[in-house]
């Protein structure tokens, strides 16, 4: 019998253990502790440390790890093959030394392994803390939709347990000889919630954030010390104390009692329909202007959120190419656009930073905090007309034939809201910066238009110009 549209099949009438759990909406007391475990591995936790804005902006990244989840779990073949590819476009350029002198790539084979099978593990883990641990033949052919998943993701089959009984063996091996206990993690387990913004959902609780997130900070650290593995408290010393394991005990059970007498609608998470919410991802590097009394020369204040909003995508204060890379990979995140192009939006934003650095970096440390942005950017465009020219500019024009998808020399409403849209950003404020960027008022923005308004957002004096309300009103 054919599905309404309006009420869509729910996960258990339409696919298997893996999608079932997946969909859950419990699965996310465990996401945490996936996390930690997959963090653990040294090469995740170097590139965590080198390109990761989990740190700044952590509800984005959730979000997109979500959404990856969906893509890779739920959807049909062709979104899966699309995210395949933009998974690998993304992880070829996470690769470096850490602090302790180790190469390491996302691409390598046991590490991509790792995260996949702790995300398996996981669970099998939200089964086993409710209480009721899947059965061996449940577990097998859980695990077959995962292997399979796997292979799509082009994860050498040698490099994955080859059953389910071996993944527990597999988990306390890594435990015991990968695994570091380092700040990236314990960055996880206790400081990253206690200094995240508000999620922009939180609606009238927004005020009290402060105070719930200390709380949630508390509850969360507990509950996830508590549900890690065994082999981890014996190699790591994290035994949690009794009121961590009675919460634990209470949480998972009470759960799964609460959950599975819901109905199944309320019970699952379902995939809105595509673009329901707008293209999340280049938005994220939106400029947010602050609201500021009206002076003589409003460019520090604009570029001040620049560089706190835009430019510094790991949060810490300072800026480099990891950061400009970040920028990119949000920006390309959800225009599934070709290799070729992204790698030309990648070359362009690391000649902007070539550009950045050479003018900003003053004590010679590779970095440039903001001080040093906003003064060099003021001297620049100050002394020389054209210095926007030489980096700035360049990497404007190959974002706005990055987002003119359809190859028109223009961008339309839709591809502006793709661009700079989202749920964080009001529609009123997306259409008045539209209007105001469409200087010749023929509903569409050509490129002169584009560059000529981050051009005025650098270098105009006032708040009058189009560029000031890039996106939306100042």
């Amino acid at each position: 019998m054919p599905t309404s549209p309006s009420t869509p099949p729910s996960p258990s009438d339409t696919a298997g253990p893996l999608r079932r759990s997946l969909g859950e909406w419990r699965i996310g007391l465990v996401a945490w502790r996936l996390l930690v475990l997959q963090t653990a591995h040294p090469a995740v936790a170097a590139g965590m440390a080198r390109y990761s804005t989990y740190r700044a902006h952590p509800w984005r990244r959730i979000e997109h790890t979500v959404d990856s989840g969906a893509r890779l779990f739920s959807a049909g073949p062709e979104e899966r093959r699309l995210e395949v590819a933009r998974l690998a476009r993304t992880h070829r350029r996470i690769n470096g030394t850490d602090d302790a002198g180790r190469a390491y790539t996302a691409e390598d084979p046991e590490v991509r392994a790792w995260v996949m099978v702790t995300l398996y593990e996981a669970i099998t883990a939200m089964h086993e803390l409710s209480g009721r641990p899947l059965r061996p033949t449940e577990l097998d052919t859980l695990y077959g939709e995962f292997r399979d998943v796997c292979a799509a993701l082009d994860i050498p089959g040698e490099t994955l347990p080859p059953t389910a009984a071996d993944v527990p063996a597999y988990l306390e091996r890594n435990i015991r000889d990968v695994l570091d206990y380092g700040p990236q993690v314990r960055h996880l387990l206790f400081e990253m919630l206690r200094e995240a913004p508000a999620p922009r959902r939180l609606g009238r609780l927004r005020p009290a954030w402060p105070l719930l997130r200390v709380m949630a900070a508390r509850a969360l650290s507990g509950l996830t010390v508590a549900d890690l593995p065994p082999a981890w408290h014996d190699r790591f010393g994290t035994r949690p104390g009794r009121a961590a394991t009675a919460l634990s005990w209470a949480v998972h059970r009470g759960m799964r009692h609460v959950m599975t007498r819901l109905p199944e609608h309320v019970r699952y998470r379902h995939r809105s329909s595509a673009g329901a919410d707008g293209p999340e991802a280049a938005r994220r590097t939106a400029v947010r202007p602050v609201t500021r009394p009206r002076v003589a020369d409003t460019r520090s204040a604009r570029l001040e959120t620049f560089f706190h909003q835009v430019l510094d995508q790991t949060g810490d204060g300072r800026v480099d190419s990891a950061d400009l890379q970040a920028m990119v990979h949000n920006i390309c995140w959800q225009l599934e656009v070709p290799a070729e192009r992204e790698d030309a939006l990648y070359t362009a934003f690391e000649t902007w930073w070539g550009h950045l650095c050479s003018a900003s970096d003053t004590d010679g440390d590779g970095t440039v905090d903001c001080a040093e942005f906003v003064s060099a950017m003021l001297a620049g465009v100050d002394r020389d007309p054209a210095y926007l020219d030489e980096g700035l500019k360049p990497a404007v024009r190959v974002l706005f034939h990055t987002a003119d998808t359809d190859g028109s020399g223009h961008l339309c409403a839709d591809e502006y809201r793709v661009l700079f849209g989202g749920s964080r950003v009001h529609p009123a404020e997306l259409n008045d910066g539209f209007r105001q960027l469409d200087t010749d008022g023929d509903g569409r923005i050509s490129e002169e238009e584009f560059v000529t308004a981050f051009a005025d957002f650098f270098t105009a004096r006032t708040d009058t110009v189009a560029g000031a309300a890039l996106l939306g009103r100042p």
